[in-house]
């Protein structure tokens, strides 16, 4: 084994500045998770935490994203796709990260302009990018992110373990009995009601399409 080779690029996550672009169930979960590794942690949303929550976990709050970003070893994001969060990290705004950070986007691919993070990698302006999401999916086989360097991409299946598809399943039961029986569908549960955002639909997104792209016609099946 080439040992120095091995650990080139090796570093412990302790010390470290981490922040969540977003701290609603996912983000607040990571956040509850990295505690225990000795990380700095921050959050970025709109909706900020009850101060006992941000005691419990030692997190800063940030008003804006793009403030808090440069301040950070390791970006995570765990916020939705809709108009507002659309190629977020793009030409303008990867400059804001600290030179020689770490992205992880486990939420939704087109959250990040693909062939700005590509060449970030190659710039060295991102010393690593990983997740579990892509645009389109499944990815093209010309996709910039399966050839990019220092990436850690994985198929879209780090949600769908058996433990969550049953999870997946008790909760579409409780939604159709629910529906069914006349009776109002718990709140974590709505997306859309009536037409309009609702629940945590409107806790989270903004009204619009954010899924349309050139890409989604070049997706190979």
């Amino acid at each position: 084994w080439d040992i120095a080779d091995a650990v080139s690029r090796s570093y412990d996550i302790e010390g470290m500045h981490v922040g969540t672009v977003a701290a609603g169930r996912i983000g607040t979960a990571v956040m509850r998770r990295l505690k225990p590794f000795g990380v700095h942690l921050h959050y970025a949303d709109r909706h900020r935490l009850p101060r006992e929550v941000e005691e419990e976990l030692g997190a800063q709050y940030h008003e804006s994203w793009e403030e808090m970003v440069p301040l950070l070893d390791c970006v995570t994001l765990n916020c939705p796709l809709h108009p507002e969060t659309e190629h977020m990290v793009n030409q303008r705004t990867i400059k804001l990260f600290k030179r020689g950070a770490y992205l992880v986007n486990t939420a939704r691919g087109k959250l990040c302009d693909r062939n700005v993070i590509a060449e970030a990698l190659r710039s060295g302006q991102l010393a690593g990018y990983a997740g579990d999401v892509w645009f389109p999916q499944p990815a093209p086989e010309d996709h910039p992110w399966r050839t990019m360097p220092h990436h850690a991409m994985t198929p879209h299946v780090s949600g769908t373990s058996l433990s969550a598809q049953a999870r997946y399943a008790a909760g579409t039961r409780e939604i159709l009995e629910c529906y069914l029986a006349g009776k109002s569908i718990r709140r974590e549960y709505q997306i859309v009601t009536g037409g309009k955002l609702a629940g945590a639909g409107a806790h989270s997104y903004t009204e619009g399409d954010a899924t349309s792209g050139h890409a989604t016609k070049k997706a190979k099946r």
